[in-house]
């Protein structure tokens, strides 16, 4: 994937460092950037918060705003980014939740609906897709839009 290569490019370029918080990607994000040589020297590693509970421990993402909203919602996916990089000690923070398909529960009915975040010093940038392929295909849609976006962050 070009935009994984140009991530790292960049990164390394700059001297930064990137974590990732992923859920309904399942660590694919973290698979694409590690893929590209030299991703060690900037990619710090990354937490999978399929869960609720992982979420709320790991990344500081409030019991309350998932109690109201689900998981599929902007202030999540802002603070699974900013969580991660405090967390973790990071320059940037990539962030993804979403319901990748193909079914909906009560809380996340909307499927292909996805968010991605990007977390860094100056603030958090937030973009909502709506993705309509299959599951496979929105969650790489929505890894495709999270490094992009990195790329608009990124120095």
């Amino acid at each position: 994937m070009d935009e994984a290569v140009q991530v790292i490019a960049r990164l390394t370029a700059a001297e930064r460092t990137l974590v990732t918080a992923e859920s309904c990607t399942g660590g694919l994000l973290g698979k694409l950037l590690t893929d590209v040589p030299g991703a060690s020297a900037v990619y710090l590693g990354g937490i999978i918060s399929y869960a609720y509970a992982v979420k709320e421990r790991l990344l500081g993402v409030p019991h309350a705003l998932l109690e109201a909203q689900g998981a599929v919602c902007e202030p999540v996916a802002r603070r699974m980014a900013e969580g991660a990089r405090s967390l973790l000690g990071a320059d940037y923070a990539l962030s993804v939740t979403g319901n990748a398909g193909p079914g909906a529960d009560e809380k996340n009915p909307r499927v292909g609906e996805i968010f991605v975040a990007c977390a860094d010093a100056a603030g958090t940038r937030c973009v909502r897709l709506e993705c309509g392929g299959t599951r496979a295909e929105n969650r790489e849609a929505a890894c495709r839009a999270a490094l992009r976006l990195l790329l608009e962050c990124a120095v």
